[in-house]
C-alpha cells in the first residue's frame, strides 16, 4: 500500500476504466487517506472518519467498476448492494444490516483463502498420503494384539517390541512405486472412491419483525459435538482426488479463530460497501404511498454510515471506519431528495460524465479487458481469427 500514491491508483484504474478522472481522483485521495489513518498515534486515528463518496452519474459509465477495482487493488473486503432491496423496519424485505454481515462473510472468505494459500504444500503432501493409502493400503505382518478390544476388558497381553506390527517389505516397495508415479503424474485418470464430508448445513428460513433476512443455521455449529458429522463417497480420479483432499486437509490446518479475528478487523479498518440505486430511495416532498418506506430506508441505513455495532454471526462489527459509496443516477431525483442527515455523511459528490461517441471508441479498445479483445478470444478458442479495423470500431461505436 505504500507504494500506491494517489498518482499510482488513478494509473491502475486507467487500466481497465476509460475517463471519469475526477471521479478516479477522488476515490484515489480516499484510498490513500485510508493508508493515512493508520500510521497516524492510536488516540487520533479513532477520531479520524472515512470521506463517503456519493457518485452521479448515468448507468454504465463505470461507477461500480471504480469501486470494484479500486477494492481489488488493496485485497480490501468489498459488497455492492441495491439500496431497492432493503425496506423500513416492518415492511417486507431485508434488514439493512444485512450487508454489514455480507461483508463479514465476504471477508471471512477471503481471509480463509489466504491462510489456506499459506499451508496448500503441506496440504498437497498430505493429500497424496490418504491417496496413497486407497490405491495401496499398508499391509502389516502380524503381531501384537489380534483384537483391539482386548485392552479395554483387560485381556491379552501387549506383544514385545521386536513382535509389534509392522509394514511387509512388499507392501512399502510398492506404495514406493506408487508414491514415484504419482510424482510423476502418471496416474491422473485413475479412478477412485474418496470420502468427503458433507458440508451443506441444514437451512432454516428466519423471519421477524424487524425484516430479518434468511439465514442458514449450521445445527453442528449449535450442538458441538453433539451431532456426528456427515460423510459421503465419491467417485473421481485422482487428479480431481488430489485437489479434493488437499483442500480438505488445508481447511483442517486453518485456525478459524484466528480467520475470524483477522476478518473483523479488515471490515472494521478496510471495509468497503458499494450501494447502488440510492437515488430510488430518494423520497419526494409530499409523497405518499412506497414514498414513506423509501425515507424509512435511509433512516435504518444512517446509523450504518454514521457508525454504529451490528452483530453477526462471528461476534459484534463496528462500522465507523468502513467506507461507504452510494452511487445513483438521479435522473428523477436530486441528491437534495436524500434526508439531509444521509447527505450530511457522503461529504464528497463526484458528476461523472456521459458517455459520447469518442469515450465509446476508447471503451472498445484501450482497456485491458476491452470486449473487442474478449470476443476475439472466444472465437480463436475455435481456431477463428477475429481482427477489428478501426473503421469498424469507429462504426460500432457510432451505433452504440
Amino acid at each position: 500500500m505504500e507504494e500506491l500514491t494517489p498518482k499510482a491508483i488513478v494509473r491502475e484504474l486507467d487500466r481497465y476504466i476509460v475517463g471519469q478522472a475526477r471521479a478516479k481522483k477522488c476515490v484515489a485521495i480516499a484510498l490513500r487517506n485510508r493508508y493515512r489513518r493508520m500510521r497516524v498515534p492510536p488516540p487520533l486515528r479513532e477520531e479520524i472518519a472515512p470521506k463517503n463518496i456519493l457518485m452521479i452519474g448515468p448507468t454504465g459509465v463505470g461507477k461500480t467498476e471504480i469501486a470494484r477495482r479500486l477494492a481489488k487493488l488493496v485485497k480490501a473486503p468489498f459488497i455492492k448492494v441495491e439500496a431497492t432491496k432493503y425496506t423500513e423496519v416492518g415492511y417486507v424485505g431485508r434488514d439493512v444490516e444485512s450487508m454489514v454481515r455480507d461483508l463479514v462473510e465476504m471477508a471471512v472468505r477471503m481471509v480463509k483463502q489466504e491462510k489456506a494459500a499459506q499451508v496448500m504444500d503441506r496440504a498437497r503432501v498430505l493429500a497424496e498420503e490418504r491417496i496413497l493409502d486407497l490405491l495401496a493400503p499398508r499391509v502389516r505382518q502380524e503381531g501384537g494384539l489380534k483384537n483391539p478390544l482386548e485392552l479395554l476388558f483387560g485381556g491379552g497381553e501387549r506383544a514385545s517390541p521386536a513382535g509389534a506390527a509392522s509394514e511387509t517389505d512388499e507392501s512399502r516397495q510398492h506404495r514406493a512405486i506408487l508414491r514415484t508415479k504419482l510424482a510423476r503424474q502418471e496416474l491422473e485418470d485413475e479412478v477412485l472412491e474418496i470420502e468427503v464430508e458433507d458440508r451443506s448445513p441444514p437451512m432454516l428460513e428466519v423471519f421477524g419483525s424487524a425484516g430479518m433476512e434468511e439465514m442458514g443455521i449450521n445445527l453442528q455449529d449449535i450442538l458441538g459435538g453433539l451431532l456426528p458429522r456427515k460423510h459421503r463417497r465419491r467417485r473421481v480420479t485422482v487428479k480431481e482426488a488430489r485437489r479434493i483432499l488437499a483442500q480438505e486437509e488445508a481447511e483442517k490446518m486453518v485456525d478459524m479463530d484466528e480467520v475470524i479475528a483477522t476478518a473483523i478487523d479488515r471490515v472494521e479498518q478496510n471495509g468497503i460497501i458499494f450501494i447502488d440505486e440510492i437515488d430510488k430511495i430518494a423520497g419526494r416532498e409530499g409523497g405518499h404511498g412506497p414514498d414513506v418506506s423509501r425515507e424509512g430506508v435511509q433512516r435504518d441505513i444512517l446509523p450504518l454510515v454514521e457508525g454504529c455495532t451490528v452483530m453477526s454471526k462471528y461476534g459484534p462489527v463496528r462500522t465507523d471506519h468502513v467506507l461507504f459509496i452510494a452511487a445513483g443516477a438521479f435522473h428523477v431525483t436530486k441528491p437534495q431528495d436524500l434526508i439531509p442527515e444521509l447527505q450530511g455523511r457522503f461529504p464528497l459528490r463526484v458528476e461523472l460524465e456521459s458517455l459520447k461517441e469518442e469515450d465509446l471508441r476508447r471503451i472498445l479498445v484501450e482497456p485491458e479487458n476491452s470486449l473487442l479483445r474478449q470476443y476475439s478470444a472466444l472465437l480463436a478458442s475455435e481456431g477463428v481469427n477475429l481482427n477489428f479495423t478501426d473503421g469498424a470500431v469507429a462504426q460500432i461505436a457510432k451505433i452504440a
